[in-house]
């Protein structure tokens, strides 16, 4: 065989190509399954009847229809990239994801601009109304209970600096502001080591009541989990702790507590589940995975705690299960009879096992939403500015996170990164199997438990395997 080089390759290309020559591909595995479940549900007609009367109806330029649109930002979850722009680029990249959105070799992929456009163009209660149809699909298929709620917040980094930001009132940038007070001090020609010098002996330096984002102005001054102040945004899940499916999603401003932002969160992810269970009620009279009575329990972490909300729980006739924080000294409860029975009935059902199991499993499926959402997911830096149009990516964002749910029940993998780690798996374990069954000679000795591993009564012990000459035939542990 000669070797070809790649300037004998050099050609001009063909003026007619045969669509039968066009490179095809089989298609990913995750993603045809993923079209076969929309499919089945109406996915595009549902969506196309939704978004109709955002789009003229003979007149405009080509646009992107919302099937490929909606189906764009799905990516986004999946594939774990956070801006249109990469979400365009991955898109016109992949020929299986070409496929899943359907868009034909001989097309054009739509441009980051135009994912732009149409964002902007389709408003938050149809991206709302996606998510809620995604729920029902949640709910005929059993993945949703709506007894137990948990609820728990988060920070994403907002997409501007904190360099940029200005006084409400006169509109000074920050540099401006610390002139001014060393001009004020005495320092007729301030250098930086004196602005900087002055900016340490101050005791509040920035302040979401006198400082603002000019870029985005619905960002706040905040602090993030690792630390670090910067302009952020406050994303809340409401998780059904029955299935890990999240049932309802805001968006709340960095600088609001978690008792202030409670309320609608808790509303909003009533609402969805009275509507399901309505609707699941209508449709299928024999019976329904859906609480009927709607949410019973709310289950939250410490920062959720005061009197008041605890107070407002109980008269939505909602159980609480919310841990107190160390106080100093003693509360006093003179005209808070209400309050009183509110806090001492939630000290009461926390310290319970059934309670302590509740917060356990909080800890555990609202993290995991949290993670999959905004640290794989790609999210946890916002690429857009404003409210509604993060709040709009979010609910795109978030209902995938929920059809993973779906993709999880078939095929055992809610992202196509995790069912390519089973495959590996699953072949190591073939691999593994048949190295045990070639060696006539070889057997399975289990792993004898350290000191360690005997006194640690909550540690499970599982047995491994190991494999050495002059024994037995191999059992089939390996």
């Amino acid at each position: 065989m000669a070797m070809g080089r790649r300037q004998q390759r050099e050609r001009q290309e063909d003026l007619w190509v045969a669509h039968t020559q066009l490179a095809t591909a089989p298609g990913h595995p995750f993603y045809e399954r993923l079209n076969v479940v929309l499919d089945a549900e109406g996915f595009d007609r549902f969506v196309e009847d939704l978004c109709a009367k955002f789009y003229a109806l003979q007149f405009g330029r080509p646009s992107l229809t919302p099937g490929i649109y909606f189906r764009s930002l799905l990516i986004g979850y999946f594939e774990g990239i956070g801006s249109e722009r990469g979400i365009a680029w991955r898109l016109a990249d992949s020929l299986a994801l070409r496929r899943f959105v359907g868009i034909a070799l001989d097309e054009d992929t739509p441009d980051h601009s135009t994912i732009s456009r149409t964002r902007r163009l389709i408003d938050v209660d149809t991206h709302a109304a996606v998510f809620a149809w995604v729920l029902e699909v949640l709910a005929r298929r059993g993945l949703i209970v709506g007894k137990r709620i948990a609820i728990d917040a988060t920070t994403l980094e907002a997409n501007a600096a904190m360099r940029s930001i200005v006084r409400c009132d006169s509109g000074a940038s920050y540099e401006e502001f610390l002139t001014e007070l060393a001009k004020a001090s005495g320092i007729e020609t301030p250098t930086c080591e004196d602005l900087a010098r002055l900016d340490r002996k101050r005791k509040k330096r920035t302040s979401n009541k006198e400082w603002k984002s000019p870029i985005d102005e619905d960002a706040r001054i905040a602090k993030m989990k690792d630390g670090r102040t910067h302009l952020a945004h406050k994303a809340e899940h409401a998780v059904d702790l029955d299935s890990g499916a999240v049932v309802a999603v805001t968006l709340q401003a960095a600088d609001k507590g978690d008792t202030a932002t409670l309320d609608e969160t808790l509303i909003e992810a009533g609402m969805a589940v009275a509507e399901l269970a309505v609707h699941e009620a209508e449709s299928r009279p024999d019976g329904t995975t859906v609480n009927i009575a709607g949410i019973e329990e709310l289950v939250a972490d410490k920062g959720y705690l005061s009197g008041a909300v605890l107070k407002r729980v109980k008269s939505y006739g909602v159980r609480s299960y919310i841990p107190e924080k160390r106080q100093k000294g003693k509360r006093r409860w003179q005209g808070k009879a209400e309050e009183q029975q509110a806090v001492y009935e939630n000290r009461r059902r926390v310290r319970g096992d059934y309670g302590k199991r509740l917060l356990k499993r909080r800890g555990e499926l609202v993290e995991r939403s949290f993670a999959h959402c905004y640290e794989t997911g790609g999210m946890r830096r916002c690429h857009l500015r404003g409210r509604e149009n993060i709040l709009k990516r979010q609910l795109a964002h978030v209902s995938a996170f929920n059809l993973s749910l779906v993709m999880r029940q078939l095929l055992g993998a809610g992202t196509p990164r995790e069912l390519k780690n089973r495959a590996i798996r699953l072949v190591l374990r073939i691999f593994r199997l048949l190295t045990c069954q070639n060696r006539p000679n070889s057997a399975v000795e289990p792993r004898t438990p350290s000191v360690l591993d005997s006194t640690d009564t909550y540690r499970s012990i599982r047995p491994r395997c190991r494999i050495f000459s002059n024994s037995a035939t191999c059992t089939t542990d390996c």
